[in-house]
């Protein structure tokens, strides 16, 4: 025990002595430190370099700089303590919640450096990340420790990366942007005459329904789901757009079929396709998709500033669209009054090694060798996974929670694990795939 440390965790235990105790079972393993050395210094962990290795106090200062002049702030990853010694200088600042995203991590820097004054300061309070559902505003968080989170903070960890990229995200999807412009205009018949999406609206009530994504656990239910398909008094089976191809060569009959994406066309649809699901579509698809569907088609938006012009002069239905058709599907299961939703390959990652199901993998995105992310599986193990799939998850997750009145159910155990979901107990079989 190094002076540093029996100084840091004194104050510690003074101070918050439930956490010391959780805190003091923490064994620092499966670390690798190394001192890295520039101009000034810093610490390397498991090829993870915390800050910078020239000036690491200026550079605390240019993260300081982006916090708005708040008297409370969140500070997501402590790095080498030079962020909260920075933001402890502004006088208007009354609290400063520092949450720790690697227990581990936490330990080690605190045997390696002197943490007790900014630890010792009033204004400080500090949490272990994974105790709160949802993040914090305004916040700052060490992007080292994005990729050093530990699996606990992990759902946190994938929040605070959403919350990052949203802003970069919808820089693409303004109103004067000339492609969707366009797209809108070559859309614009089968906006003007097909049916709204809000005529399906409470239609369901009281059904349970099936919400039939593409990710690779889809196929471990294509035997069950045909049987079900065939019964009288059977579920909604809502499919996603990509989903389609699986399902109809395994003989299973969507009754809805949701597809948002302007890439999304023809050749996503099987070939010689029989039956004529209903089609609950965003305005950007191909107009070569729409002229194909050989069933009904109903028209919704998104509350996106894309669709408010249109919106306006030709209303329609709105769903909830937070980057993937996962969640207009839902949001449609919802409005159409049902009880109950299950998953079915809503994997938000790469099990088995695949990517979707139906489709070889990599044809939908990258291949899963160049998936560099993870989450946690319904095991409790690390799966691979893309960022953007993490983001969809999360809006799942808070869009689970903003209705506690239906309930939502998983079908494996080997996708990402859901917030807010149970699994359901006839299609989650804990002795496959173990």
């Amino acid at each position: 025990m190094s002076d540093f440390f029996s100084e840091n965790i004194a104050v510690i235990a003074n101070r918050w002595p439930d956490l010391h105790q959780r805190l003091s079972s923490v064994e620092i393993v499966n670390f690798q430190p190394e001192i890295k050395e520039g101009l000034g210094s810093t610490l390397i962990v498991n090829g993870i370099q915390l800050t910078s290795r020239h000036d690491r106090i200026h550079e605390a200062k240019v993260q300081a700089d982006s916090l708005p002049q708040n008297d409370t702030l969140h500070l997501y990853g402590i790095g080498l303590g030079d962020l909260p010694r920075v933001l402890l200088q502004r006088k208007s600042l009354r609290l400063l919640h520092v949450y720790i995203l690697n227990e581990a991590l936490f330990m080690l820097v605190n045997h390696l450096l002197d943490h007790s004054d900014w630890l010792s300061d009033q204004r400080v309070r500090l949490h272990i990340a994974h105790d709160f559902n949802e993040i914090k505003l305004p916040f700052f968080v060490s992007p080292p420790e994005l990729y050093l989170t530990s699996n606990t903070n992990s759902k946190i960890r994938d929040r605070l990366a959403a919350e990052v990229e949203i802003v970069y995200l919808n820089q693409r999807f303004t109103a004067d942007n000339p492609v969707f412009k366009a797209r809108l205009e070559e859309n614009l018949s089968y906006i003007q005459h097909d049916k709204d999406v809000a005529e399906l609206f409470n239609q369901y009530s009281g059904r349970d329904a099936f919400v039939l994504a593409s990710g690779p656990t889809l196929s471990d239910h294509y035997e069950r789901l045909s049987t079900i398909r065939q019964n009288e008094n059977r579920p909604l089976f809502i499919a996603l757009d990509t989903a389609l191809k699986g399902l109809i060569a395994h003989d299973i009959d969507p009754d809805i079929v949701i597809s948002i994406d302007k890439e999304i066309n023809p050749g996503h649809l099987p070939d010689n396709m029989m039956c004529k699901p209903k089609l609950v579509y965003f305005p950007l698809v191909t107009p070569s998709l729409l002229a194909a569907w050989p069933g009904e088609r109903y028209c919704a938006y998104s509350h996106s500033v894309v669709y408010e012009a249109m919106c306006k002069k030709h209303p329609k239905g709105k769903l909830f669209a937070s980057g993937s058709v996962i969640h207009p599907a839902v949001d449609f299961a919802v409005k159409s009054g049902v009880k109950s939703i299950t998953f079915f390959g809503a994997d938000f990652s790469f099990p088995y090694d695949k990517t979707h199901s139906g489709w070889d993998s990599g044809v939908l995105c990258v291949p899963v060798d160049a998936a560099k992310h993870w989450v946690l599986n319904g095991r409790n193990e690390k799966v691979k996974t893309l960022l953007n799939f993490r983001g969809y998850l999360c809006s799942l997750e808070r869009y689970i929670a903003h209705h506690p009145k239906v309930i939502f159910y998983n079908s494996s155990r080997d996708g990402a694990y859901i917030e807010g979901t149970v699994y359901h107990p006839e299609f989650v079989n804990d002795l496959n795939r173990t």
